[in-house]
C-alpha cells in the first residue's frame, strides 16, 4: 500500500502542473515585495499628499483611548495602546488589488495564447476529419465506409 501511495505521489509531483505551480509561487513571493514597495513608496505618498499630508501607514483608531495622542502608530503601540490599524489595511488592500489585477492580465494573456493554439489545432483536425451522417462519429475524411456503424458514406 505504501508503495502505491509513493508511486501516486511521484506521478503527481513530476507532472508539469505541479512544477508550474511551484514556479508561480516562487515568482509570486518575489513579486510581493515589489508590489508592497510600489504601494508604500510610489502610490500612497502622492495620495496622502493630495489628502493633506496623510501617512496612511499611521492611520489608526484607539480601542482603549487613554486621552493621549500619539503621532505614529508605532508610538501608540509602544505605549500599550490597542489599535485598529485601518491605514495599514488600506495599504494592504491596494497591494492586493494591484497583485490581483496583474494576475488577471497575465491569465488573460496566457488564455489568449492558448486560444490561438487551439484554433490552429482545430483547423488541422477539421481538415482531416468529417462526421458520419448516420451515427455522427468523427471519421477520417477519406473514409468511404463508417468504421463505427458500417454505413456506406456519400462521396
Amino acid at each position: 500500500m505504501f508503495k502505491e501511495v509513493l508511486k501516486e505521489f511521484k506521478e503527481f509531483a513530476v507532472k508539469g502542473n505541479v512544477i508550474d505551480m511551484a514556479v508561480g509561487i516562487i515568482i509570486g513571493g518575489a513579486f510581493s515585495p515589489i508590489v508592497s514597495s510600489l504601494v508604500n513608496d510610489i502610490i500612497m505618498p502622492p495620495i496622502g499628499f493630495v489628502m493633506g499630508n496623510v501617512d496612511f501607514s499611521n492611520l489608526y483608531l484607539p480601542v482603549n483611548p487613554t486621552g493621549q495622542h500619539y503621532a505614529t502608530l508605532a508610538e501608540a503601540q509602544k505605549a500599550g495602546l490597542v489599535t485598529i490599524n485601518y491605514g495599514v489595511f488600506i495599504n494592504t488592500l491596494i497591494s492586493f488589488l494591484i497583485v490581483a489585477f496583474s494576475v488577471f492580465i497575465l491569465v488573460k494573456f496566457i488564455n489568449k495564447l492558448k486560444a490561438d493554439k487551439k484554433e490552429e489545432t482545430c483547423e488541422k483536425v477539421v481538415a482531416t476529419t468529417k462526421e458520419c451522417p448516420f451515427c455522427c462519429s468523427t471519421i477520417n475524411i477519406k473514409a468511404k465506409k463508417c468504421p463505427y456503424c458500417g454505413s456506406e458514406l456519400p462521396q
